[in-house]
């Protein structure tokens, strides 16, 4: 059964990677290459909420917090010390998880709603100090952000560069360097699951009392995986506040750490690619209903709401399950 598991996760993850390098091939707008990079980082994100809620079976609605930390350090070092880039993110990602690992000890043994409006005070309370702190971050009003630099090598939309003796533009660079990290943060999570930790993870899920009688540190593992997914979500706000150029304390919101917990449960919780499609789906569900104005808003809740009825899972699991019993169907009719 795990041997399954993991073959149909190197398939997905071969899947996404086709995905990602063919995409270029039909899209040619700036507008369009920003979409898909920024839904690339935040998808990133994603998958490490994931590895929190749809493995672990804990709640965060305060994610958008670490998020937020991540692209302001970054932001912050970078702009006022002239820091590169790699060491403030790679700092600042260390700098999260330590404070994840702090806040996470105590909450994490609180469960239910409990444990629901713990994360939303952490979410709070850092959104409060990013709008405070108005000589670091700028306030509600936000502040300019450096291009991210590699070595000194500017990575901006608006520069031109050479790969493999072919000219490509910024905003294709910036969607390449994306995609590459989204296919990392992948790997490393599907790796993550399919290992004793994962599945420590996947039993802690199921049950707490059962996990401790046979000896799983249930603290331990929930802190853990709290961690790991607060660095995967510092990681992306820091790459996201370099690629947007500018941020504001929205990036640790409320409404944020919402979205992103939505992503999760309409992909399908415990589903890596599901919760891809699901930061896809959100992403430009906004961009296909600008048409409609007024009723934009009303039809996305809608929209969402069908789907959570019909859907429970998920769309990737519902739609795996579908066509698991069509299958199923037509081997029974042909014998």
């Amino acid at each position: 059964m795990i041997a399954r598991l993991s073959e149909f996760r190197l398939k997905g993850l071969v899947f996404l990677a086709i995905v990602v390098f063919a995409l270029p091939l039909f899209i040619s707008n700036p507008f369009h290459y920003s979409l898909a990079t920024q839904i690339a980082l935040i998808a990133g994100a994603v998958v490490g909420l994931n590895l929190l809620v749809g493995f672990a079976g804990q709640i965060s609605l305060g994610h958008a917090g670490f998020f937020g930390l991540g692209a302001y350090f970054s932001a912050i070092m970078t702009s006022h010390y002239g820091w590169s880039a790699i060491p403030a993110l790679i700092i600042g990602a260390v700098g999260v998880g330590i404070i994840a690992w702090v806040v996470g000890r105590p909450i994490l043994r609180l469960k239910g709603h409990y444990l629901s409006m713990a994360t939303l005070a952490v979410g709070f309370i850092i959104a409060i100090i990013l709008n405070n702190e108005r000589e670091m971050t700028g306030g509600p009003d936000g502040m300019p952000v450096p291009a991210f630099d590699v070595f000194g090598w500017e990575l901006s939309p608006f520069n031109q560069y050479s790969l493999f003796g072919m000219d490509i533009g910024g905003d294709l660079a910036w969607y390449l360097f994306a995609g590459v990290v989204l296919l990392v943060a992948v790997w490393l999570a599907q790796n993550l699951i399919d290992s004793p930790i994962g599945r420590a993870l996947r039993s802690v899920h199921g049950s707490e009392v059962a996990a401790s009688v046979v000896g799983v540190n249930t603290t331990k593992y929930k802190s853990l995986v709290f961690v790991i997914s607060a660095v995967y979500a510092s990681v992306m706000g820091a790459l996201y506040a370099h690629f947007q150029g500018f941020i504001t304390p929205a990036v640790a919101g409320f409404e944020f750490s919402i979205l992103l917990i939505t992503m999760v449960v309409l992909g399908g919780m415990g589903s890596t690619l599901g919760v891809i499609i699901g930061a896809v789906v959100l992403e430009l569900l906004p961009q296909v209903l600008a048409d409609f104005q007024e009723f934009e808003m009303v039809l996305f809740g809608l929209i969402l709401m069908l789907t959570m009825i019909f859907m429970p899972k998920g769309l990737l699991p519902t739609a795996a399950d579908f066509l698991a019993k069509r299958r199923a169907k037509s081997a029974g009719g042909d014998a």
